[in-house]
């Protein structure tokens, strides 16, 4: 199922976008249901069974044009995990670059990097990246498949992994390429106001046969960027999930955004940083796309 947080003026809340009739069908009227993403998550298997009659029955669809789709975990949001330098080509690519703060000896890292973004950086579906919160002038784009957390709980084995896994969303993690190099630790470059566009909705595990095989398509002004598959990740997602469980507890909702792949623009030569006028979209089917201007 596809999972939207969505508003039409009455207040934000949890509805399912029905592909077929482009409709989105209010799951949470007239039921006490958590209307926030975090709190449906949480009820796990219980919440599925409402939605499918909605979906079924088709009470309460609104058209699209009567909605605004909104990130689906807005803010203040879940913990936003992150995971740096995860495909090859891109840590090959970023080790080059001179932005690389974490740079060693060697580009492929040999355990996860680590880092969160500010939950107030969370932006929703065609809302416009405020690259002006960027002194720098380097901004930049990073597509991602983002992990939402259903089970939680610590010390979640590899094996169990997948099981702890709710469903999918996409993530732009947008970046301040000098900030991220000159305050060494990377927070500061990814946390700006507006540098976490995510949605357009979650996808639940089990409409996803195999995730690794996924494709991760990332536009600037409908040129491609990047593209990839998640079978490309250096640390896969059970990997992720028992190496973070080790140390915290994950819960409902947490979000761990899985890594980019090549093609960034600190890739090129020069660098081909997003200026306001650009469009950035990132496609991960069958999550859909994720499009923002930039601003």
């Amino acid at each position: 199922m596809r999972l939207v947080t969505f508003s039409d003026g009455e207040g934000a809340r949890i509805g399912l976008h029905d592909a077929e009739s482009n409709t989105i069908v209010d799951v949470t009227a007239g039921s006490r249901l958590p209307k926030d993403m975090a709190g449906f998550v949480a009820l796990g298997k219980n919440g599925l069974p409402r939605a499918r009659r909605a979906l079924k029955t088709g009470e309460n669809r609104l058209p699209m044009d009567r909605v605004k789709l909104l990130a689906p975990f807005p803010r203040p949001t879940k913990n936003i995990l992150c995971v740096g330098k995860n495909y090859h080509d891109h840590a090959r690519e970023f080790h080059a670059s001179g932005f690389d703060a974490s740079a060693g000896k060697d580009a492929i890292p040999e355990v996860p990097i680590l880092f969160t973004k500010w939950p107030n950086s969370v932006i929703g579906p065609g809302e416009s990246i405020p690259s002006a919160n960027d002194y720098t002038n380097s901004t930049d784009y990073e597509g991602e498949l983002t992990v939402v957390i259903g089970t939680g709980g610590r010390n979640i084995s590899e094996k169990d992994a997948y099981d702890a896994v709710y469903g999918y969303t996409i993530v732009n993690d947008v970046t301040a390429r000098t900030l991220q190099n000159r305050h060494k630790q990377w927070f500061l470059g990814k946390s700006l106001d507006g540098y976490c566009p995510m949605g357009p909705c979650v996808v639940t595990a089990d409409e996803i046969e195999d995730v690794t095989q996924l494709r991760l398509l990332t536009k600037v002004n409908g040129e491609v960027r990047q593209d990839a598959y998640v079978s490309q990740l250096i640390f896969d997602i059970p990997t992720l999930i028992a190496t973070l469980s080790k140390v915290m507890t994950l819960e409902p909702g947490d979000l761990i955004a899985t890594g980019t792949c090549a093609g960034v623009g600190i890739g090129f030569d020069p660098p081909r940083f997003l200026k306001p006028g650009d469009t950035v979209s990132v496609t991960i089917e069958p999550i859909g796309t994720l499009e923002n201007p930039v601003a």
